[in-house]
């Protein structure tokens, strides 16, 4: 069995930017990599009090070294052409066009090191006709088509926070990127360009629902159909103490234990499963029954059931109570080889460096 992580001995440079770009960097950092993350530093930035501002909170930077660095000063360039012959990945997050302009492009970096996978994450596309404007991840989602499918039917398309283009569509597919890379350079010696872009990252997250656009999964307006808040089995109900149960009972066997555990298996509505006309009816059937009781003694009826209904819990909920299985693990483990870890204190420098 493996002792060290999967990437442990690769060398990260991470220029500091927005969620997304960090994000990439926290990844690959918990697999074991070394990150530098090169912060944005000037003696002219000041506050409108005339002092320097504070240091921006990085949520993200854990296991993470870092340097301070006025990148506008051509004294400092020579530092990051040096770390960047050391490295093995360098995460660009900028707009194009950025580091082209300070002489730190692909193609001055990967001419002095010729395996540096050069890794560029974009909100639009490079090529596209927003390269040059700002955005966030509402913007991204806005132009992927993938806005227009999300939110109830009576209110406009509503973003959920910044997961889908920012960090699904951004940061993980850019490491998806980087390791594809990393793969290829294992046989070729070489590394390369990776380009990502959340506008594109968050449209290939959603193939699955925009390929089920007019099948009987999805053939009416957003808001009405099975799994974007239309049916009343997939959707949140509020209990009588005002917490909240989700219900997810798609399957006929997962109704028929969710009508079980609500006490309605005799009202016939499997048989108006399929029947739209009389889903309203049927939520607030649902929403009543609910609200008749705490989410607690929801909890008791439905836990061990196969009705597909657990409690919202809130992220305090989670801290506080161990039995929630709140503790922070990794999406993905490697049976044989340790795979991530949560470490806290910052790498100081890079092995060999």
């Amino acid at each position: 069995m493996a002792t060290s992580r999967p990437l442990t001995g690769l060398k990260i440079l991470e220029f500091a930017g927005l969620a997304p770009g960090p994000f990439a960097g926290m990844l690959l950092s918990d697999a074991g990599a070394s990150v530098i993350r090169v912060d944005r530093a000037s003696a002219t930035t000041t506050t409108t009090t005339g002092t320097p501002p504070p240091p921006t909170p990085d949520f993200l930077a854990r296991g993470k070294a870092s340097i301070a660095v006025d990148l506008k000063s051509p004294a400092c360039l020579p530092l990051i052409r040096r770390l960047a012959t050391h490295a093995d990945v360098l995460i660009d997050p900028f707009r194009p066009g950025v580091l082209e302009k300070l002489g730190l492009g692909p193609a001055e970096l990967t001419t002095a090191n010729p395996r540096l996978v050069y890794a560029r994450l974009t909100g639009f596309r490079r090529d596209g006709r927003y390269a040059a404007m700002a955005g966030h991840d509402i913007n991204y989602l806005a132009v992927s088509g993938v806005l227009a499918m999300l939110g109830r039917a009576d209110s406009p398309p509503h973003a959920p926070l910044n997961l889908v283009a920012d960090f699904a569509g951004g940061g993980l597919a850019l490491v998806h990127g980087v390791l594809l890379a990393l793969l290829a350079r294992a046989t070729s010696g070489r590394g390369q360009v990776v380009e990502a872009n959340m506008a594109d990252g968050a449209s290939y997250i959603a193939t699955f629902p925009r390929l089920a656009l007019g099948t009987p999964l999805a053939d009416r307006p957003r808001g009405q159909n099975t799994l974007d808040g239309g049916c009343p089995w997939y959707d949140a109900y509020e209990t009588r103490d005002g917490k909240y149960v989700s219900v997810g009972a798609l399957e006929p066997q997962f109704f028929a234990a969710l009508l079980q555990g609500l006490g309605l298996q005799d009202r016939g509505l499997e048989r108006d499963r399929a029947n739209r006309a009389a889903w309203p009816a049927m939520r607030a059937l649902f929403a009543r029954t609910f609200a008749a009781k705490t989410r607690s003694e929801w909890e008791a009826v439905f836990d061990g059931t196969d009705a597909c209904c657990v409690p919202i819990l809130d992220y305090e909920e989670l801290r506080s109570d161990p039995q929630r299985e709140g503790d922070q693990r990794h999406f993905v483990t490697l049976r044989d080889t340790p795979c991530f870890e949560f470490d806290p204190l910052p790498r100081r420098r890079w092995p060999g460096l």
